[in-house]
């Protein structure tokens, strides 16, 4: 991913050409016009902050950026931008904890906001410039907790209640906070909350779906995302809850919100099924839509793409889990009617959205059947659904992908030529259905998937691993069923071939999990391959490299489900 300036006429200048994934703000109302640009190198996430000024020189190469937070043993969040000063976090205090940082952009002084500990998800300055909301994870089940720093300081949210906060802006008056919460509900509402965390008002709230946020500039708007299924359905308010109108969009899918400065419109960008991300102006008062740019344009015109339907698969023990299912082209394979593949996506406290996805495309356009199913533990469906999941529950969602073999007949899909194909949680997926569950599965593709949930935790960042213990267990204290639940412990029993993708710089599952899968397949004799990638991190992010394994993948997969593969294990 480069950075690129988009024109309202659709004119575009490349600003970047790093040798790795950027991102980044604009410096408001500076000029000449600058940009603070963050940075990692091969995937490492250690992300780097630096400046470049939009002139003749673009675009600009790493060399010949201008450093502003550099040091390569740690990582800093780019929080927030204002004219004056960038706010970031950083664990360079001790590696682990996250301090947040305000540095003036004029003579470089910093002053350190907040250094109590923890992972920093998000940090919202006020109106006045003095105080700031900050959002970290916390230690309960997908959960955070937000606090204030600088002129205000304190707890807004009891970090100990099983809640998750987002979306946070001030209100006008910088007296309030606006976020989307499930504080005491199941599912997120849009709040107003007294800064002592005292006094919540409900603005907007949905009894059997989540509400998403952004909030305008001035506080006096809100665009609300109303999610349902993987899609997000958008309306325009005022900041006490009043409908101005409604977003009317040609296609379902997910939207990300930037407002104008001054808080008259806003831009969209929309990634659906069926197109790959379109970009529209909205007017943040009739709600009228102007496309800017049409994300279909950049495909062939011949192209179809699957759009998938949506399903609800029962369990043996009486959940439904949600599932699309994108089906196979007409123009695929014959040899591969009836073939499916379950895209298990990763987290696990994530989802999967109705988003263009070119491996699930690509897929189909061969001729296979996709499932993409939010397995029990996946947001979007309520606070009780993240968490069937956690902990000793971990094997009920390895359990889920059973069900959905076992309903594969039901749509016409035969059993015995399906494959499992994840990164990584659903890379944990895959290995997991592959030892745990050897009869179901004829393959799999693992991306940066764990294979041992003990030595993950222990090899693993230090910055992340006390939250991925509140979602896998301790090791002091949940090691026996770690190993219980650890694909690795079931060696004996894995018979299906395995194409292994992974990043050699991945900070978060260690390459060493990658190893000792094909290591023990090597040992095995069975059929796998594993690409290593020495640029990449935790996935893969440049061109070049997803052009060189996917489609490698795809046709490892085809291969085998366009047999009837027989895969038993060798005491079955």
């Amino acid at each position: 991913m480069q950075l690129v300036e988009l024109l309202p006429d659709g004119t575009r200048t490349r600003l970047t050409a790093l040798p790795s994934r950027s991102s980044g703000r604009y410096v408001p109302g500076s000029e000449p016009r600058q940009v603070i640009v963050q940075h990692d190198s091969g995937g490492d996430e250690r992300m780097q902050l630096s400046v470049i000024t939009i002139d003749d020189r673009i675009p600009y190469r790493l060399d010949e950026l201008m450093p502003l937070v550099h040091d390569s043993r740690y990582l800093h969040g780019l929080e927030d931008v204002t004219e004056t000063a960038v706010i970031y976090s950083t664990n360079r205090r001790n590696g682990v904890d996250m301090d947040v940082v305000v540095r003036e952009l004029a003579g470089g002084e910093e002053t350190v906001l907040y250094d109590d500990g923890g992972y920093i998800g998000a940090a919202a300055v006020s109106h006045d410039q003095q105080s700031i909301a900050i959002t970290a994870l916390s230690l309960q089940p997908a959960s955070t907790t937000v606090f204030l720093a600088g002129r205000r300081s304190g707890r807004v949210t009891d970090p100990d209640e099983h809640a998750a906060h987002h979306d946070v802006a001030w209100s006008a008056d910088d007296q309030t906070l606006i976020m989307s919460s499930n504080h005491g509900r199941e599912f997120t509402a849009i709040v107003r909350v007294s800064e002592d965390g005292e006094q919540w008002q409900d603005l907007l709230a949905a009894d059997d779906h989540d509400l998403h946020l952004s909030v305008s500039p001035d506080a006096t708007a809100m665009v609300v995302g109303h999610h349902r299924d993987g899609v997000d359905e958008l309306t325009i308010h005022d900041i006490d809850g009043t409908q101005r109108a409604t977003v009317t969009l040609t296609r379902p899918g997910m939207p990300a919100v930037v407002w104008a400065p001054d808080s008259s419109r806003f831009a969209l960008f929309v990634n659906a099924a069926g197109d790959p991300g379109s970009i529209f102006s909205v007017d943040a008062r009739t709600g009228q839509v102007i496309t800017v740019v049409d994300g279909r344009d950049q495909l062939p015109d011949d192209l179809e793409l699957s759009e998938p339907t949506v399903h609800r698969v029962p369990t043996p023990d009486g959940e439904e889990i949600p599932c699309f299912v994108y089906p196979a082209a007409p123009g695929g394979d014959p040899r591969l009617a009836g073939a499916s593949v379950l895209h298990v996506h990763g987290g696990p406290e994530a989802e999967a959205n109705r988003i263009f996805n070119p491996v699930v495309q690509a897929l189909s356009a061969v001729g296979i059947t996709v499932l993409v199913p939010n397995v029990r533990g996946s947001a979007g469906y309520g606070k009780r659904w993240v968490s069937l999941d956690d902990v000793q529950k971990r094997l009920d969602s390895v359990a889920d992908l059973a069900a959905l073999h076992d309903w594969l007949p039901s749509i016409g899909l035969d059993q015995r030529r399906s494959a499992l194909w994840g990164g990584s949680y659903g890379g944990y997926m895959v290995l997991a259905g592959v030892t745990m569950q050897p009869q179901l599965w004829a393959a799999g593709v693992d991306i940066v998937g764990i294979s041992s949930l003990v030595t993950f935790l222990e090899n693993t960042s230090g910055y992340r691993r006390a939250y991925r213990e509140r979602e896998y267990g301790r090791l002091d204290r949940d090691r026996d069923f770690l190993v219980k639940a650890s694909p690795i412990t079931y060696l004996d029993q894995l018979c299906a071939p395995l194409f292994v993708i992974h990043g050699a710089n991945d900070p978060r599952v260690p390459l060493s999990e990658a190893e000792q899968i094909t290591a023990a397949l090597a040992e095995r004799g069975i059929r796998h391959e594993l690409r290593v990638y020495s640029d990449e991190g935790h996935g893969l992010a440049k061109r070049a490299n997803r052009k060189d394994a996917y489609p490698a993948a795809i046709a490892f997969l085809s291969e085998i489900l366009a047999q009837s593969p027989s895969c038993q294990p060798e005491d079955a």
